[in-house]
């Protein structure tokens, strides 16, 4: 009866997190930047958080390819669609773009993020006023993401790119922020339609410097623009026009890019006080207010970032702070002493929330930390210029909620992964044949009853993690013995063996870690 019981309180759990929404296509996802001079290792990082779980949950590789002149590529637009086992996007193509010679292979998440030449690409969508929007045109986001790592190999011919393709084909999406590295810098670009009925985007993109780390959390963090310094700042022709012509900003006043595109995006505590977090957590002796409604475009760090480190930033969940969501819910202990329940968890869905009057999700006074259970998948992504790009570009993939989860390193020069990492959960429903449930069922079961479960995930995947991150240096060592750039495939083979190993044993891991939670916490269900 207990897991009767609890099997249902599991199908309402899910179900809630499944039927909240915000905008059509919001994905709820946080980025994090780094540039090379801010990393332990002198990497250049991006990554991103997918939170939504209406986005695929597959991951593969799309092969480089050589294509004949007159080939064309085909653009989708994502379409709700509660029809299939789990509801999610489905995408309806809408039309064609002349295809390039060649296209890179390249990392095929639900947003792509790494392609064999070291450019890596993170995203948040970030929304902007809503008359911005246009249906006249036929790239989105996560085409474009596509689009770019087919084609481009550094962060400025992206950038540049970018602009070229939206100008001449149009930009159906709300507002987003993709974060795009290389081997030597890494960019914010945020995008926005051009308005109801126009072709084409309004644009701009600002260069993170390399002592510095940056976030964006669903909310436009550009601010003033230097024109002149073409090293920090690129933007599109009509920036200032559009503007103009709409109201939104008059010559004799200062020109805030977040403050004339996405003016609502500032007013989110969901959003800004993730910013504070992300830069709390890795400088903290700035003592930047935690209420404050802006904060710099990016900070140096304290000390130089690990990968490490950077893990544990987005598992956070603000606990130990004023805005861990758990803190008003409390039991006494033996001692008689009031702490927090252990079955407080900080994933709440809306129905928990209401019931224990938390100030949680999107509202205008909603808190929302960086790890949550809505996360379909997590990357970090490292860029390093002194290793082939074969074994120099790799993504850290972490499948759902990551405060749950373990990141697998995946290299950008693989062939293949696991067929499980290829097979969409969101599209059987429940299957030991996808990786994401695996992952999905240890978070939502640990969500539980947080306080102690969460003891038994660090216990397990703590160590894995650090075996892996160990092990990293050594593996690399032994790929560049067997490298030879004229004959590379001898190590893209090691290391796509490497990657599924690892990919398959986290995987085994998780259900095994399922099976333990189950079981060793039946009689509190």
């Amino acid at each position: 009866m207990k897991k009767i019981i609890f099997i249902i309180s599991i199908l309402i759990f899910n179900f809630s997190v499944f039927s909240q929404t915000t905008d059509a296509f919001r994905d709820e996802c946080t980025t994090i930047t780094m540039g090379k001079k801010a990393t332990d290792d002198g990497s250049v990082r991006t990554s991103h958080t997918d939170d939504s779980h209406r986005t695929r949950s597959n991951v593969f590789i799309t092969p480089a390819q050589d294509h004949k002149a007159g080939e064309t590529v085909t653009m989708y637009k994502r379409v709700w669609c509660d029809t299939t086992k789990m509801k999610s996007y489905r995408s309806d193509s809408i039309g064609v773009i002349p295809q390039v010679s060649h296209t890179f292979a390249y990392i095929n998440s639900a947003y792509p993020c790494l392609n064999e030449k070291q450019l890596g690409i993170g995203e948040s969508t970030i929304g902007g006023r809503a008359s911005l929007q246009s249906d006249n045109g036929l790239i989105d986001c996560q085409r474009l993401c596509a689009l770019l790592l087919e084609r481009c190999t550094t962060a400025r011919q992206a950038i540049h790119t970018c602009g070229n393709l939206l100008k001449e084909y149009g930009w159906i999406d709300a507002g987003e922020c993709l974060t795009i590295a290389d081997k030597n810098e890494v960019w914010h670009l945020e995008i926005y339609g051009p308005g109801k009925g126009n072709k084409g985007a309004v644009w701009v993109a600002q260069r993170v410097p390399d002592e510095h780390i940056a976030v964006c959390a669903n909310a436009s963090t550009i601010k003033e623009i230097d024109t002149n310094d073409k090293d920090f700042f690129l933007f599109s022709d009509n920036i200032f026009s559009l503007a103009l012509d709409s109201g939104w900003w008059k010559k004799d006043e200062p020109f805030v890019f977040c403050y004339v595109y996405a003016p609502q995006s500032r007013t989110m505590l969901a959003c800004r006080r993730r910013e504070w977090r992300v830069f709390d957590l890795l400088a903290p002796s700035l003592k930047l207010d935690p209420n404050a409604e802006n904060y710099p475009f990016s900070v140096k760090p304290d000390s130089l970032v690990s990968l490490e480190k950077m893990m544990s930033v987005f598992k956070d969940y603000y606990e130990g702070t004023e805005f861990d969501m758990r803190k008003n819910i409390t039991v006494a202990n033996q001692e008689g002493k009031m702490v927090i329940s252990p079955l407080a968890n900080p994933f709440m869905n809306p129905e928990e929330l209401k019931i224990h009057k938390v100030n949680g999700g999107w509202n205008a006074l909603g808190e929302r930390p960086i790890a949550v259970r809505f996360t379909m998948y997590g990357t970090i992504i490292q860029c390093r210029n002194w290793l082939p790009d074969e074994i120099g570009g790799l993504v850290w993939l972490a499948l759902d909620n990551v405060a749950s989860s373990v990141y697998v390193p995946i290299y950008g020069s693989v062939t293949d992964l696991p067929n499980t990492y290829k097979t969409c959960g969101r599209k059987t429903g429940f299957s030991k044949e996808s990786a994401w449930w695996a992952f999905n069922r240890v978070g939502t079961i640990a969500a539980r009853r947080w306080g102690d479960m969460q003891k038994d995930v660090q216990q397990t995947w703590n160590p894995f993690q650090t075996d892996m991150l160990n092990k990293q240096q050594i593996i690399e060592k032994e790929a560049l013995n067997k490298f030879d750039a004229k004959k590379p495939a001898k190590t893209i083979q090691f290391l796509t063996n490497y990657t599924n190993e690892q990919a398959n044993l986290a995987v085994k891991m998780a259900w095994d870690l399922g099976d333990l939670l189950w079981t060793k916490y039946d009689e509190l269900w």
